[in-house]
């Protein structure tokens, strides 16, 4: 289900991509900053949702770091995107596992809007100057950023990477 959001999402914002087609995976084997040889990196943040599938406690994330490694076959016409999302795990239990983030239909939009643009950016020189929408938060957050609780920080990539 979260693949064909994301995938909804991206069909609708390149829709004007030079009549290229683009795609989106889910890939958690990416690694930042180790894009294939002609594949660009973009790494962006929203906030999220959580839930621990041991104890069922859920949580909210203002810091949810997401990475996109993009690549444009020109003589296909095809585009590729390839999507991690990366994961935190609960504080309460000893033997938390790495739960995955549930954005938020209109940030899923945001970040796809970004996304685009660094596609058109890079992939087609286009010169778009800066537009940062932000992100939709809706929600308490109770406390500080966990970063030992965090896959991004562990990776140190998240923007409140110590």
């Amino acid at each position: 289900m979260a693949s064909m959001l994301w995938e909804s999402s991206l069909q609708e914002k390149s829709s004007d991509l030079h009549e290229d087609t683009w795609h989106i995976t889910i890939d958690d084997s990416i690694e930042p900053h180790g894009q294939a040889r002609g594949w660009y990196q973009y790494i962006s943040g929203s906030f999220a949702r959580f839930r621990c599938s041991l104890c069922r406690r859920d949580w909210v994330s203002k810091r949810v770091q997401v990475v996109f490694h993009f690549h444009l076959n020109t003589a296909k016409g095809q585009g590729t995107v390839k999507l991690r999302r990366f994961k935190q795990k609960c504080r309460r239990c000893n033997e938390a596992r790495m739960e995955d983030p549930n954005f938020a239909v209109e940030n899923i939009d945001v970040l796809i809007e970004r996304l685009v643009e660094k596609i058109r950016m890079r992939c087609y020189s286009e010169n778009l100057g800066e537009n940062n929408r932000p992100s939709v938060f809706s929600g308490r957050v109770n406390g500080p950023h966990e970063s030992e609780h965090c896959e991004a920080c562990r990776l140190a990539i998240c923007s409140q990477a110590n």
